[in-house]
């Protein structure tokens, strides 16, 4: 699986970073999904990430 941040959409609210450190965290004042293919361990927590995002900028592809 992979998620991905779309940079245009992206707020910088942090939420996913705080939700999956071990998938995002922020580069400047955007979020970004620095580790491809997610790992088994973090999915679930990159997939709650991904529902909280308050401007959906996460697309998660299975």
């Amino acid at each position: 699986m992979k998620a991905v941040v779309n940079q245009e959409i992206c707020i910088g609210c942090t939420l996913c970073v705080q939700a999956c450190p071990g998938v995002f965290r922020m580069e400047g004042d955007k979020a970004v999904a620095y580790v491809e293919p997610v790992p088994e361990v973090s999915s679930d927590l990159c997939r709650s990430a991904a529902s909280q995002c308050p401007v959906t900028a996460i697309t998660i592809i299975e």
